[in-house]
C-alpha cells in the first residue's frame, strides 16, 4: 500500500466525492473533525472547567505551524484568516509618502486589498504582470529595486504558477526589500524554511491545503520584524500581562502572539492543530511530490481531450478550458457525477490533494 492510500482513510470525503477543490475549501480530515467534536462536547458538558486544555491547544497550533515553516513558536500568531494576517503587516509598518511596494497583477483579493489600501497613505504600488499565468523573476527583480516590501503568493490561485521562496527571498535581500508571502495555496503541500527563504512574514488560513476549519489560520512574523510593526488591533491578549486583568500595562507580548487581540475560536484551533499534525506525520516532501504527480496526470488527460491549459502544472492547481464550453456548466455537470472542481474566470480549476486516487483523476478526465 502506498503512503497516500494508507492516509486516504483519514478523509471521509472520499466516500462521497472525487474531491479536487482544495484550492477553494478543503474537506476536514477525520482527525480535525474528531478533535473539534471532542471540544464541542466538552464545552457543552463542562463549560470552561477544562479551559487549561484550550491554552495548550493554542500553543499546539503555534508549535505545529512552526514545524511546518521552520519558524519558532514565538514567531507564530493565530489569526482569523489570510487577509487578517496580511493586514497586520500592511497596517503595522510606518509607511511614508513615496514608499514603494511590489505586488502582482491578478492576485487573489486577500493579497490585493490590504496593500492597495495603502495608496491613500501615499504608497506607490508596483504591480508585476503575470505573463501567460507565470511570474518572471526578471520582472520581480526590476520592480523590487528601491521598494520597501514585496507581497506575493507562493502559488497563484488561478494558474497554479509557483514561485521558489528561496529564489525570491534572494532577490528581496539583494534589494533590501521586506518579503511577505501569501502562503495559503502552498502551505501543507510543499516544504518551506522561512530562514532559508529570508521571509519576513507569511499568512495562511487553514481551510485549504491544511485541511482544517475555516476562520482559523496562522501568521508568521520574523523576530527582527516585530519591533518595526505597530499592533493595529490591540486587545487584552496582546499584552505581556494579559492574565492579570487589572494590570493596565501596555507592554506587548514578546512574540507574534501580540497580534492575537482577544478570545480565539477555540474549536477551530483544536481542528487546525490536528490537521497540521496529520500532514506533518504524512511528510510534506511526500505530499508535494504526490500532489504535483496527480496534477500533471490531470493536465495530460484533459489536453489529450482537447482542453487548453492556462499553465503547465507546478503545484496542486491546474486550470483548463475549451472553446465553446462553459466552465460553470462543466463544473455543475461534474458535481452531478460526484466530482468536485471549481469555475474560475472562465476556466475549470482542479486542485487535488495527495490522497486523491488515480482512479478519481481518470474519472474527472473521462467526464470532461
Amino acid at each position: 500500500m502506498d503512503f497516500w492510500e494508507h492516509y486516504r482513510r483519514d478523509f471521509p470525503v472520499t466516500h462521497h466525492w472525487a474531491y479536487m477543490n482544495h484550492a477553494a475549501v478543503a474537506p476536514l480530515s477525520r482527525r480535525a473533525a474528531v478533535a473539534m467534536q471532542g471540544q464541542v462536547e466538552d464545552a457543552a458538558n463542562h463549560g470552561a472547567a477544562h479551559s487549561r486544555y484550550w491554552y495548550e491547544t493554542y500553543e499546539a497550533v503555534r508549535l505545529a505551524a512552526a514545524r511546518l515553516t521552520g519558524a519558532t513558536a514565538e514567531e507564530i500568531a493565530i489569526v482569523k484568516n489570510t487577509t487578517e494576517g496580511l493586514s497586520f503587516i500592511a497596517n503595522g509598518l510606518d509607511w511614508r509618502p513615496g514608499d514603494a511596494l511590489v505586488a502582482v497583477e491578478g492576485e487573489f483579493p486577500a493579497n490585493y486589498y490590504p496593500w492597495e489600501n495603502l495608496r491613500k497613505r501615499g504608497v506607490e504600488i508596483r504591480r508585476v504582470p503575470q505573463r501567460q499565468g507565470r511570474i518572471e523573476l526578471d520582472d520581480l527583480d526590476r520592480a523590487c529595486r528601491g521598494a520597501r516590501l514585496l507581497a506575493i503568493s507562493w502559488v497563484q490561485y488561478l494558474s497554479g504558477s509557483r514561485i521558489d521562496p528561496e529564489v525570491v527571498g534572494e532577490i528581496c535581500a539583494r534589494h533590501g526589500c521586506l518579503f511577505v508571502l501569501d502562503a495559503i495555496q502552498g502551505l501543507g503541500v510543499f516544504p518551506l524554511d522561512v530562514r532559508r527563504a529570508r521571509l519576513h512574514a507569511l499568512a495562511a488560513d487553514g481551510h485549504k491545503w491544511l485541511c482544517g476549519p475555516e476562520g482559523c489560520g496562522v501568521l508568521y512574523v520574523a523576530a527582527d520584524l516585530l519591533p518595526q510593526l505597530d499592533v493595529a488591533e490591540l486587545g487584552w491578549t496582546s499584552v505581556a500581562r494579559w492574565r492579570d486583568y487589572q494590570s493596565c500595562d501596555l507592554t506587548l507580548r514578546p512574540g507574534a502572539a501580540r497580534f492575537e487581540c482577544g478570545t480565539l475560536t477555540t474549536v477551530a484551533c483544536y481542528g487546525l492543530a490536528a490537521a497540521i499534525e496529520l500532514l506533518l506525520e504524512v511528510g510534506i516532501d511526500r505530499i508535494g511530490e504526490r500532489v504535483v504527480e496527480i496534477t500533471r496526470r490531470i493536465a495530460c488527460g484533459v489536453t489529450g481531450r482537447g482542453w487548453e491549459l492556462l499553465t503547465a502544472p507546478e503545484a496542486g492547481i491546474v486550470a483548463f478550458r475549451k472553446e465553446g464550453v462553459d466552465a460553470a456548466e462543466t463544473v455543475q455537470r461534474l458535481a452531478a457525477q460526484g466530482i468536485a472542481v471549481a469555475p474560475r474566470s472562465g476556466w475549470v480549476r482542479a486542485s487535488p490533494h495527495f490522497y486523491v486516487s488515480e482512479e478519481e483523476v481518470d474519472r474527472l478526465v473521462g467526464a470532461c
